[in-house]
C-alpha cells in the first residue's frame, strides 16, 4: 500500500526548531527586562522549543529567574506559575481568555510579527495583560525543495500546527506548496484530523 498524504508539524520540521527572541514588547506600565524575566522563570519549566528561546535570551541579557511555585502546563494553551509573589501566565489568546485577561490589546501588537512567520507567546502578569515575546523560527533552507518533490512524487502534503493561523499562513507561503493548512491546534485536534483523513480513505 503506497502512502498519498502527507501530515507534517512546522516548528523542527518545516522550520529548523532553533528559534530566537526577536521582540519582547511591553503595554503602558510593564519594563521589557522584567516581563523577559518573569516569562523565562515559567518558561525554564516548559519542553516547548519557543519557551527555551525565551529561557536563552534572558539568560544571555543577563537576566536573574526567579524561583516558582505552583506551575502549570496548559496543555494547547500555554504555562502558568507564581513567580516572586506575582502571577504570571503566558500562551495564546485563548490561555489569556481562560484567566479572565483580554488579549485584544497584545493581539494587536502581534499581527505583524506573525506575518513575518513569528511564533508570538502573550504575556499575563497578576491576569492582566502585560506583553508578547515574539519568537523567530527559520524556515529549513531546504523545506521547499523537498515539498516539491514529495508533491511531484503524488503525495499529498498538509501542515498541522499548534501555532496561529498568522504565523502558519506565512510559514506556508515561504514554502509554498502546501495542500492545506491548519492552525490553531491542540495535540488532540492533531490526532482527530489524522483520524478524518484515514476515514475518509487517505493512507
Amino acid at each position: 500500500e503506497t502512502v498519498d498524504t502527507l501530515v507534517i508539524d512546522k516548528t523542527g520540521t518545516i522550520t529548523e526548531g532553533k528559534p530566537r527572541l526577536i521582540a519582547a514588547k511591553t503595554l503602558a506600565g510593564e519594563d521589557e527586562d522584567d516581563l523577559l524575566a518573569l516569562a523565562a522563570a515559567v518558561e525554564a519549566q516548559s519542553e516547548h522549543p519557543l519557551a527555551h528561546a525565551i529561557v536563552t535570551a534572558a539568560q544571555e541579557g543577563g537576566l536573574k529567574l526567579a524561583a516558582i511555585q505552583d506551575f502549570g502546563s496548559q496543555t494547547g494553551l500555554g504555562g502558568s506559575a507564581n513567580v516572586g509573589g506575582r502571577s504570571v501566565v503566558i500562551g495564546n489568546a485563548a490561555q489569556l481568555r481562560r484567566i479572565g485577561a483580554d488579549p485584544g490589546p497584545l493581539e494587536e501588537l502581534a499581527q505583524s510579527h506573525r506575518a513575518d512567520g513569528a511564533g508570538v507567546m502573550l504575556v499575563a502578569i497578576d491576569d492582566r495583560p502585560a506583553g508578547l515575546l515574539a519568537v523567530a523560527d527559520p524556515v529549513r533552507a531546504n523545506a521547499r525543495e523537498a515539498i516539491a518533490a514529495l508533491r511531484a512524487d503524488g503525495l499529498k502534503v498538509m501542515m498541522l500546527t499548534g501555532d496561529n493561523a498568522a504565523t502558519a499562513e506565512a510559514v506556508a507561503q515561504q514554502v509554498g506548496g502546501l495542500d492545506a493548512v491548519h492552525a490553531d491546534l491542540r495535540p488532540d485536534d492533531k490526532a482527530r484530523i489524522v483520524g478524518q483523513l484515514k476515514a475518509s480513505g487517505a493512507r
